[in-house]
């Protein structure tokens, strides 16, 4: 259960940070939620990829949608060398889910220096 609430609340802060601040406040986000959450911290980066991933790869969709795929395709020519809007959709997720995964692994690794004994 708590892997699950991890994820929404990692997504849902992101989206929240993402408004006023710059897109690497996904990171803050993800660090935010592990320090909250104990996880072991190989459970903490998942959730933060997944967390991540998800909210990026839905926000991005929907924003393609939006202009009927016309710059999704255009880039993906441009980055990919392909006609291929879902592939740029997912490499999008791909690579905010890593910041993801690095910034609750962060958020682990620093609740368990600080707090070594106290683990939930």
């Amino acid at each position: 259960m708590k892997f699950l609430v991890s994820i929404f609340l990692t997504a849902v802060l992101a989206y929240s940070l993402g408004l006023y601040m710059p897109w690497w406040s996904i990171a803050l986000a993800a660090c935010a939620v592990s320090v909250m959450l104990y996880q072991s911290p190989g459970f903490s980066a998942l959730t933060g990829f997944l967390g991540i991933f998800l909210f990026w790869c839905i926000m991005s969709w929907i924003r393609s949608k939006a202009n009927q795929d016309i710059l999704a395709h255009r880039i993906s020519l441009f980055i990919l060398k392909k006609d291929e809007p879902g592939l740029l959709i997912m490499v999008t997720g791909l690579l905010g889910g890593l910041t993801g995964a690095l910034g609750a692994l962060t958020g682990s690794l620093a609740r368990r220096a600080f707090f070594p004994l106290n683990k939930h």
